[in-house]
C-alpha cells in the first residue's frame, strides 16, 4: 500500500461541504456534510455530549478530500445501537480504560451506510489504517465502525477487524402501484388484520406529509414535544436538541417527510422519516394522545405508501422492533467492525461475536419462517 497521510479536523462544518459530499455520495442522508454539521451546529454533539466530532479525511493529489470518515471520540457508548457496554465493564474490570473510544457512525441513527466516504474508491485501507494508527498513538481501547454497508464490510475483515452481525426489520418495494398490491401478498388472515388495524388508527383523525417548503418553525415546535417525550421514556433524555430540527429544516427540508395525525385539527402524534435516493428512512415519532394502532399506521403503513407513491426500494424503521414483521417488514443483516488492538481482550471479544453470530443467524431464519407473506406450495 502507497504512503498517505491521514489528517484529523475539529468537526465535519471545518471541511468544505462539496468536498465531503463528493465523497459521501447523495444515496445516504445521514452522512451528508447536512446531517452531520447540524449536529455540529446545534450542540447535540459536540462539548458535554460525549460525541467529540473528529473526521479523519486523506487528500487528494489536487489538494481536495479523497476519503473520509465521520469519526468520534466517544466517552460512553449511548447512542450508538449496536452495545458494547459489557465490553467495557469487562475491560475496567481488567485494569483498562476503555473510554474515550473511536466511533465511525452516523451519530444516534440506526443506519446501514457507508462509514468509508471514499472519492477514491482505492483509499478504503488506507482510511482505516489512519483510524488504526490513531487508536494506537493514542493508547486508545478500541474504534468501532457501525451500521457498515455490506460492501464495505470486506474492507475492514481484511484489516483484521473483528466483524459483529445483527438484524433489523425492513419493507421492501416490488413495483407495487399501491398498499393493496403490497396487501396482495399477504396470508389472508394477515390482509385482513393490518385493515382492520388501519381502520381503527384512522378513525376521526387526519394524516398529513409535510415535506419541503410546507414544513414550518410551529411543526417543528410540535414534533419537538413528541420528541422529548419518547426519548424521555427510551433513553431518559433526549439524544437531539430543539435546534437541530430547524437547522434539519433549513437545510434538507426537501429530505424530510413529517407524518402528522391530526384530530380537529390539532396534531396528537407524529412521525419524522428522511428520504434517500432509494430508501424512506423511518426515524423518530412521538404522541400526546395513546390511539391503539395510531404508530403502526403512521411509522409503519403511511411510510409503505409513501415509498410506493415515490418509487423508493425499502422503507427502513429503524433499530429492533419484532413487532414490525406482521407489518410486512423482514429481517435484514446489520454488521459493524471493531479494531481492538489488545491481543487478550480481542481474543475475548471475538468469542463472544462467533456465539452471538450463530445466534442471530438461528433467529433471522425463525423470523424468515414467519413473515406474513403467502407461502408457496
Amino acid at each position: 500500500m502507497n504512503e498517505f497521510v491521514a489528517r484529523i479536523a475539529g468537526g465535519v462544518a471545518d471541511l468544505p461541504r462539496a468536498q465531503w459530499d463528493a465523497c459521501a455520495g447523495s444515496a445516504n442522508p445521514f452522512i451528508s456534510w447536512d446531517f452531520l454539521t447540524a449536529l455540529e451546529r446545534s450542540e447535540s454533539v459536540g462539548p458535554g455530549t460525549g460525541w467529540q466530532p473528529l473526521p479523519i479525511v486523506i487528500d487528494g493529489p489536487d489538494g481536495t478530500i479523497a476519503a473520509a470518515a465521520p469519526l468520534y471520540a466517544k466517552t460512553h457508548s449511548q447512542g450508538e445501537y449496536v452495545f458494547d457496554h459489557g465490553w467495557a465493564d469487562a475491560w475496567e474490570r481488567a485494569g483498562g480504560q476503555y473510554y474515550p473510544k473511536i466511533q465511525i457512525a452516523a451519530p444516534f441513527s440506526p443506519v446501514p451506510g457507508p462509514r468509508l466516504l471514499l472519492r477514491d474508491s482505492t483509499l478504503g485501507p488506507a482510511l482505516i489504517a489512519g483510524i488504526e494508527t490513531l487508536v494506537e498513538r493514542n493508547e486508545l481501547s478500541s474504534a468501532h465502525a457501525t451500521f457498515v454497508d455490506p460492501d464495505q464490510i470486506a474492507l475492514f475483515e481484511a484489516a483484521g477487524w473483528l466483524i459483529r452481525e445483527d438484524s433489523q426489520f425492513h419493507w421492501h418495494n416490488k413495483g407495487y402501484a399501491g398498499f393493496e398490491d403490497f396487501l396482495a401478498e399477504l396470508s389472508s388472515e394477515k390482509r385482513k388484520n393490518i385493515r382492520k388495524e388501519r381502520r381503527r388508527a384512522v378513525e376521526g383523525l387526519e394524516i398529513v406529509h409535510l415535506n419541503g417548503r410546507d414544513l414550518t418553525e410551529a411543526h417543528w415546535d410540535i414534533f419537538w414535544d413528541f420528541y422529548q417525550d419518547t426519548g424521555a421514556r427510551k433513553w431518559g433524555r433526549p439524544y437531539l436538541t430543539r435546534s437541530f430540527f430547524s437547522i434539519l429544516g433549513e437545510t434538507m427540508a426537501d429530505k424530510i417527510l413529517l407524518m402528522l395525525a391530526l384530530r380537529e385539527g390539532q396534531a396528537i402524534a407524529g412521525a419524522l422519516n428522511l428520504i434517500g435516493e432509494d430508501t424512506l428512512y423511518g426515524r423518530y415519532w412521538g404522541c400526546r394522545e395513546d390511539v391503539p394502532n395510531l404508530h403502526f399506521e403512521l411509522c409503519y403503513y403511511q411510510a409503505i405508501d409513501a415509498a410506493i407513491a415515490r418509487g423508493l426500494d425499502r422503507v427502513e424503521a429503524g433499530a429492533q422492533g419484532g413487532h414490525k414483521l406482521a407489518r410486512g417488514y423482514a429481517p435484514q443483516p446489520t454488521y459493524s467492525a471493531h479494531h481492538i488492538p489488545n491481543a487478550s481482550f480481542r481474543r475475548a471479544v471475538a468469542g463472544f461475536l462467533d456465539a452471538e453470530r450463530e445466534e442471530v443467524q438461528r433467529d433471522r431464519l425463525w423470523l424468515n419462517e414467519r413473515t406474513p407473506f403467502r407461502k408457496e406450495g
